[in-house]
């Protein structure tokens, strides 16, 4: 039993995949994420059904579409890829309702993380129905399982705290310190993750976003006046705090 939910997990994770492909392209678009049908970026060919099977039409085209040949990005298998890969490690072990629900959780969480993450390098943008979908799963899972006390307090600091600072930033500089996104994530996580780990986030986040920046302006790939994705290192802090929890919290024990 144990052996084929692994397998059914591995095949519903690469599936998923193939749906995530398909929020980054057509999210940042503006496009319907159900129709039209996927087509060639390049040559507009309607792409069938034999040809959008999750891995194994990436290699039965080589890599290139059918019609053009031009190269299909290797993107595409890669995140099938690790979403299946994602989904083996974190499969239920039983049949009970619980594993279930905790194995949709986790796989819910890093799916519109991995969406957010590559959509703001791609675009600097974090899609609002990205963060609508994460606001109801993590406020049914808290409201559940945590105290109401959790889950409202830290929405009102992950919405607050960045917001207040972002407004301080723009009486002073005259420029937005975080995007509307940014800060709408924040809110986001704070209802799942509580008043204590979201200040952790925003704190963390802050500081390796700050610290990355500057040596990158020091090596000269960014230039002082353009702006970094800061989704990417939220979503990184929020991963290890979720994903991660144990851990997480043993290394925040060492830190005074």
């Amino acid at each position: 039993m144990e052996n084929f939910l692994h397998i059914s997990a591995t095949i519903f994770g690469v599936m998923i995949g193939s749906f995530l492909n398909a929020l980054i392209y057509r999210l940042p678009l503006g496009i319907n994420i159900a129709l039209p049908r996927s087509s060639c970026p390049k040559c507009k060919h309607v792409i069938c059904w034999y040809e959008n099977i999750p891995l194994l039409s990436f290699i039965f085209l080589k890599g290139r579409c059918s019609k053009c040949c031009s190269k299909i990005s290797f993107m595409y298998p890669f995140i099938e890829f690790l979403t299946g890969l994602f989904a083996f490690f974190i499969a239920p072990t039983s049949p009970e309702p619980m594993a279930f629900f905790t194995f949709f959780f986790f796989l819910s969480t890093f799916s519109a993380f991995l969406v957010h993450f590559i959509v703001d390098l791609k675009h600097q943008i974090l899609p609002d129905s990205i963060n609508i979908y994460l606001a109801v799963l993590f406020f049914v899972t808290a409201f559940v399982t945590k105290p109401w006390t959790h889950w409202l307090i830290g929405f009102a600091i992950g919405l607050g705290f960045p917001l207040l600072v972002s407004w301080i930033f723009y009486l002073l500089k005259g420029q937005i310190g975080l995007g509307g996104g940014d800060i709408k994530l924040f809110a986001v996580l704070g209802i799942y993750l509580g008043p204590i780990a979201i200040m952790q986030n925003i704190f963390l986040s802050c500081f390796i976003g700050a610290l990355v920046g500057i040596i990158m302006i020091a090596t000269k790939r960014l230039k002082k006046e353009n702006p970094i994705p800061f989704g990417p290192f939220i979503i990184i802090i929020a991963s290890l705090q979720i994903f991660c929890e144990s851990w997480f919290n043993q290394l925040m024990s060492y830190i005074p």
